[in-house]
Formats: structure tokens, sequence, C-alpha cells
């Protein structure tokens, strides 16, 4: 579980991709989402998810990209039954499938490609509330901690005996009550915590308080803005123009 789950994770790398303005690589994340949903065809979300595979290869996330694949699957054979079972149609049924998982993984490029801190700098670009901004930061910050405690309780409670495996759905439903009750007595002090320590370093005590941090685009920051956009309208003018929907 924290093997797959560690796909959707920060952590600090050298390469080029991670050295890139963040708004950059938000930019990036955003063009290759708006792509996904442009495709109409599986032959151009394959081109689209080929896409997707090199910037990962070039910011060397490449099995971690793997990982989030890999845990999104089990998603997409879900939505494959359904739109299979309410249209009849494999084609636009596997379509659906695959979009998904190109969605998942062209957001999960920026997020484990930029730190928290990163992540905060963009969002108080866009003037965003700053609580807004906390309260989403935060939440992304937490999420390897809570799945780390869930790691660590499941695997008190079988030492204890608890079968998390075995039984009916029914059963395996309520034997996750013990796994729950902890992490959210966990979280609940773990949030006083940082209320306390909000409160000790003054938080709101300014109502516009200023940013340690200001990114100044650089010029490979622009080159590549320049390139993806290009990119960008080159494909959607293909897809739309020059590819066709299906092959002859």
């Amino acid at each position: 579980m924290m093997w797959l789950s560690g796909g959707f994770v920060f952590r600090r790398g050298t390469s080029v991709y991670h050295r890139l303005d963040p708004r950059v690589k938000l930019l990036i994340s955003l063009l290759m989402f708006s792509v996904t949903l442009m495709v109409q065809a599986l032959y151009q979300l394959a081109m689209v998810i080929s896409v997707m595979v090199a910037v990962a290869a070039v910011a060397t996330v490449l099995r971690r990209v793997a990982r989030t694949m890999l845990l999104t699957a089990s998603f997409s054979g879900f939505i494959f039954a359904i739109n299979l079972l309410a249209t009849g149609n494999l084609a636009s049924s596997a379509l659906y499938a695959v979009r998904f998982v190109a969605i998942v993984v062209s957001t999960s490029l920026f997020f484990i490609t930029t730190s928290p801190d990163e992540l905060e700098q963009v969002m108080k670009t866009f003037r965003l509330p700053r609580d807004v901004v906390f309260a989403f930061v935060t939440a992304v910050r937490f999420i390897p901690v809570m799945m780390l405690d869930t790691l660590q309780i499941m695997d008190a409670q079988k030492s204890r005996g608890l079968e998390l495996e075995k039984g009916n759905l029914l059963k395996r439903v309520r034997n996750m009550v013990p796994i729950l009750i902890p992490l959210v007595v966990n979280s609940v002090i773990r949030s006083g915590e940082l209320a306390e320590a909000m409160e000790s370093r003054a938080y709101g005590a300014v109502p516009k308080p200023t940013s340690l941090v200001k990114y100044r685009a650089r010029p490979v920051d622009k080159a590549v803005t320049v390139l993806a956009i290009l990119l960008f309208a080159l494909t959607a003018y293909s897809f739309y123009f020059l590819l066709p929907a299906h092959f002859p």
C-alpha cells in the first residue's frame, strides 16, 4: 500500500524538471490535463500518455509514475465496467477508462515534483485567500503522515489478532473500525498540536503577510513555457483537424 501510494508523495530531486519554476510545472500539467480531455480515440490517448511518460523520464520519476498508473488501474477497470454496462460500446468504455489514468498521471506529475512550499507560493500567486491556501497545503503535507499512521495501526492491530483479509464484505468493513478509530484520534491530536503551533507563531496577526520567497521566471522557464504552449496548440489542432477520430 505504501509502495503504491508513494507515487503521489513529493520527494526532492535534482532533475531539470524539478528545478523549473513551479508555475511552469503547473502549466505543463494543466495543458496535459486539457489535451487528455480533447482526445477522441485510443491511439490519440496513447500519444498523450507517451508524452507524459517522456516528461516523467526527464524528471527521473518514471518508476513513481508507474506506481500511479498501477494504483489507478483498479479504478479505471471499474469505470470501464460501468461504461460498458451502460453503453455497450467497447471502444468508448476503454477510452474513458484509459483517460482516467491519463488524468491522474497529469496531475500527479505536478505534485510529485513540486514541494508543498512551492505549491503554497503558486497558490499565493493566484491571490487565493490565505486560509484556503494554508488548509490545502496542510492537507497535502499530512497525506504521507496519514498513510504512515494507517500502516502502523494496521500492523499493530494485526499483531493483536485482527484479520483484515478474511470474511465477507460486511465483516471486513466491521474489521476496519479498530483501524479508523485510532487514526481519527491521532488526527485530532495532531490538529490540536498544529493549532497551538500556529498560535505561537501569531498566525493571522498580520492582514497581508509578506513572503520570504518570490519566484522569478528564468530564461529556461520562459523557453519551456513557450514550447509547452506551442505543442499544446499543435496537438489540439492535430486532434481536431488532421488526425481522424478512429483509424480508417
